[in-house]
């Protein structure tokens, strides 16, 4: 069944509309169902939240690297690795896969989609649409949201102090001055609580003048209870980087269509229209087109007995030791002809012929030739199109291979 990413923006929604959609396709599957037991479909939501990946990995600023981490990147290529792992793990023709998570950047949507046409299932993207204004008070919201329950957690520690530290001294307040000019957040443990909060609503007032001379952004937004799941803030930094870096789809190419879009005010009924979309164009009528995965991703076959190891040395030492054998019969550059069966000479069946060079050939060379094409072909690379590779086809590659050696010795 068909693997569905879901990208836009940071904070536009898409956790929103993923939990929507699982929870309309959970219904759609039950009534398909309803006449069997065992479930017609499985359905998955796959998210940064269900795999535990912090926020975090996605800020590319070194100053917030850890120690630990080799690379400012190298955290996210981790989480990627991570998420493609757990979809990897459950696609399948019966599985439904929904991955909530920023799948901002073409090449993962590409590598995702190759996924899916490789078990030759369908894909589909759906886009959340939201100005980036939208977006980024969404982010300031929770921001505040965040700084205020820290606040309150502060306050309360500071009521729960003991009395011999209410009074506020005149060092303190010099200090208060100078934190304040320098520009930094003051800190709660060197300060009296009424001081603190006076001083704490001060410089996020400051920060807050600051932050709005840049991009707009919407002031008026309010979280409630539908923030899914309490969502954490986004650094700005790390926000505008994101969304700097963010791709946007486009529906021309194959790993961008069908292409569903949403946007961030939809209402339930838009919403269940296009989530009607989805359903009837990628799950239940499925694409005209046969889906087919790419050459270069299916699994090769091997020879029929399941030894196909054993076969390539077999041939290419027949090969070797029947060249050995005319060699001095043909003489120097002369012609070695040998069954492409491998069995003995008959007159109708088709002949390989090597071209010895000019001088003798020894063992010690034709090993060498010999071991060079073994490893080029163990894993069948360059085969792709050839089929079952029997003992026929791989004495041919190897004569072949052989041909073009002697050739560059001439």
């Amino acid at each position: 069944m068909p693997l569905i990413l879901i990208t836009g923006l940071p904070t536009s929604g898409k956790s929103t509309r993923a939990a929507q959609l699982y929870d309309y396709l959970t219904e759609r599957i039950a009534a398909e169902s309803s006449a069997s037991s065992t479930p017609k479909f499985r359905l998955h939501l796959i998210s940064d939240q269900s795999l535990s990946i912090s926020r975090s990995v996605y800020d590319l600023d070194p100053a917030h690297t850890p120690a630990h981490v080799r690379s400012a990147n190298a955290s996210e290529k981790d989480a990627r690795a991570a998420l493609y792992g757990a979809v990897k793990r459950v696609l399948s023709p019966r599985d439904i896969v929904i991955l909530d998570t920023l799948n901002y950047i073409k090449g993962w949507r590409y590598q995702l989609y190759c996924e899916a046409k490789n078990v030759q299932t369908p894909f589909g993207l759906v886009q959340i649409g939201c100005p980036v204004a939208r977006a980024r008070g969404v982010n300031e919201a929770r921001i505040r949201r965040q700084e205020q329950e820290q606040q309150e957690k502060e306050q309360n520690g500071d009521n729960n102090s003991t009395k011999d530290k209410s009074t506020t001294t005149p060092s303190t307040t010099a200090a208060t001055a100078a934190t304040a000019a320098a520009g930094a957040a003051p800190k709660s443990g060197d300060l009296h609580p009424e001081t603190y909060q006076q001083s704490h609503q001060n410089w996020q007032q400051k920060q807050f003048e600051e932050e709005s001379k840049g991009p707009d952004f919407d002031e008026d937004i309010t979280l409630g209870d539908t923030d899914f799941p309490q969502e954490p803030y986004l650094p700005r930094s790390n926000w505008e980087n994101l969304v700097f870096r963010y791709e946007e789809p486009n529906p021309m190419t194959r790993w961008d269509s069908p292409l569903f879009i949403l946007t961030w005010n939809d209402s339930a009924d838009d919403a269940r229209k296009v989530f009607d979309q989805i359903w009837d164009e990628v799950i239940v009528n499925k694409p005209q087109k046969l889906i087919r995965a790419n050459k270069s991703t299916v699994q090769r076959d091997k020879d029929p007995g399941g030894d196909y190891l054993y076969v390539l040395e077999k041939e290419t030492q027949d090969i070797v030791k029947r060249i050995l054998e005319q060699q001095a019969e043909v003489g120097e550059g002369g012609t070695v002809r040998l069954s492409r069966s491998g069995g003995s000479k008959g007159e109708e069946e088709e002949m390989l012929e090597v071209e010895l060079p000019g001088k003798k050939v020894g063992l010690p060379q034709l090993q060498r030739y010999r071991r060079a094409f073994v490893a080029l072909n163990r894993g069948g690379i360059g085969l792709e199109a050839v089929g079952t590779l029997a003992a026929g086809r791989l004495r041919e590659s190897f004569v072949g291979y052989l041909n073009d050696a002697f050739e560059k010795e001439m």
